[in-house]
């Protein structure tokens, strides 16, 4: 078991160590495009319920965004029960959201990893601490390096997500 607790923070350096050199189509092109890198870090969370049992809830991550919005990426957190957890997803950014250039809108759609024994019931679809997860945001552009952004996780809570674009 305690493999299991290792794999999360696998995944995210896995992520993170990932260059666009290392993935290669058969035709020879860029699977991962141009684009940059983005860390992620998320202090602080709001559970629209309470719950005696909630913890504080943090998280970690790496992401790719490709020129054309696309992007792919790993966080590592720990859950509202304390348990640590991971989610690997795919998802767009939407700049731009209603003409305001700062704005955007951003969905991304994965695994999730964490929530295990009492708590398997508190994600749906969850099969040994697996789980399909999503999320939908709204985010600001400060400038060209840095932004923050409000991700509603279902009808559990929010959370908020500052993060630094490297070139």
């Amino acid at each position: 078991m305690k493999l299991f607790r290792r794999v999360p923070l696998w995944a995210v350096c896995g992520v993170m160590w990932w260059s666009p050199q290392a993935v290669q189509a058969d035709d020879g092109s860029d699977l991962m495009g141009a684009g940059h890198w983005r860390a992620l870090v998320s202090p602080f969370s709001l559970h629209f319920r309470y719950n005696p049992k909630h913890e504080y809830v943090w998280a970690v991550g790496m992401e790719r965004q490709r020129d054309d919005q696309w992007l792919a990426g790993a966080s590592y957190f720990s859950n509202s029960f304390g348990q640590p957890s991971a989610y690997l997803y795919v998802g767009k950014r939407h700049p731009a959201l209603f003409g305001q250039p700062q704005l955007f809108g951003q969905w991304s759609a994965g695994m999730l990893y964490g929530y295990r024994g009492e708590f398997q019931n508190k994600v749906p679809l969850n099969f040994n601490g697996f789980s399909p997860g999503a999320l939908v945001s709204l985010g600001w552009q400060f400038n060209h390096k840095t932004s923050a952004t409000l991700h509603l996780l279902g009808d559990a809570g929010m959370m908020v997500q500052l993060a630094y674009d490297f070139d």
